[in-house]
């Protein structure tokens, strides 16, 4: 005879609530052994005790549902490892950033005012670019980041075209204030075959050479870890404010070291850019500003 158990049962042994149970049979995941044609009672055979066991282990790692699904249904060990140790190396970067994050907290927490910055006023001409320009969210910046950036030096290859500065980004205003909003990874270059807009046939398809707008731009430098990238941004905001030089206009990022050098993030350094208008032409170049 045969041993069905009720779905509170099999809640009970998997410590999956009936509510997800439902929702793993309506996807596919774990669909119960019987489902009674005139009450709807699902029932699961003993033998699936051990799978949502399984389940709820790969949901307490964080691990999405569809790739929880693709683990069961692997064809071989190998395929399943392979899905299984990629999440681990996911849950292993984001206890990376979580460290640092409480590391800059700390820090911000011992040393609430920061040092003066030294702040450049730079005049910055029109300049060729390779781009890719896409509306972001803030919390998948950083993913973005580095797809964007790995494409557009394949295409800086493929195209030919000299480098003749940094990797930078634009970050418009509703990125800052919608937390959506758009973005423009870039790396400066010479001469480019295609005319301004057209893509580039290179593999990512989303590359174009277009002209980026010359501005007047007060730029601080910051070093070290993205996470603690507010501090500059922080500082330099509030030296443009406090001299009401500011303008409309997206900030730049120019990453003068990055994890293309290093992944040692201590040693990175990016040029935080802010718009303004320079209303005093004897004014020094380089000034020491406080937070």
């Amino acid at each position: 005879m045969n041993t069905r158990l009720s779905i509170g049962d099999f809640s009970r042994m998997t410590y999956l609530s009936i509510k997800a149970l439902r929702r793993y049979h309506e996807m596919g995941l774990l669909v119960p052994a019987a489902v009674d044609q005139f009450s709807g009672f699902r029932y699961y055979e003993p033998a699936q005790v051990p799978v949502g066991q399984v389940i709820r282990r790969f949901r307490d790692l964080g691990m999405p549902l569809d790739q929880v699904k693709e683990v069961l249904r692997a064809p071989d060990a190998a395929t399943r490892n392979e899905v299984i140790v990629a999440h681990l190396r996911h849950m292993e970067k984001a206890l990376e950033q979580t460290q640092q994050t409480v590391a800059s907290l700390r820090s911000l927490l011992e040393q609430p005012h920061q040092a003066p910055i030294r702040v450049e006023y730079r005049s910055v001409p029109d300049t060729h670019v390779l781009a890719i320009s896409e509306p972001v969210a803030m919390s998948d910046v950083g993913e973005w980041w580095g797809v964007v950036f790995a494409e557009l030096h394949r295409a800086l290859k493929f195209a030919g075209a000299p480098r003749i500065g940094p990797d930078g980004a634009l970050y418009s205003s509703e990125f800052f204030e919608s937390e959506l909003g758009e973005v423009m990874a870039f790396i400066p270059v010479g001469n480019v075959s295609a005319p301004s807009g057209r893509v580039i046939s290179a593999p990512s398809g989303r590359v174009r050479p277009t002209v980026l707008p010359g501005a007047e731009l007060a730029i601080t430098v910051h070093q070290g870890a993205f996470c603690e990238l507010d501090r500059a941004y922080g500082a330099l905001g509030m030296f443009v404010a406090e001299r009401e030089i500011g303008v409309q206009g997206p900030i730049r990022e120019h990453y003068i070291v990055s994890f293309a050098e290093t992944g040692d993030e201590s040693q990175h350094r990016t040029e935080v850019c802010w718009p303004v208008f320079r209303t005093r032409a004897d004014e020094p170049a380089v000034i020491t500003g406080n937070e």
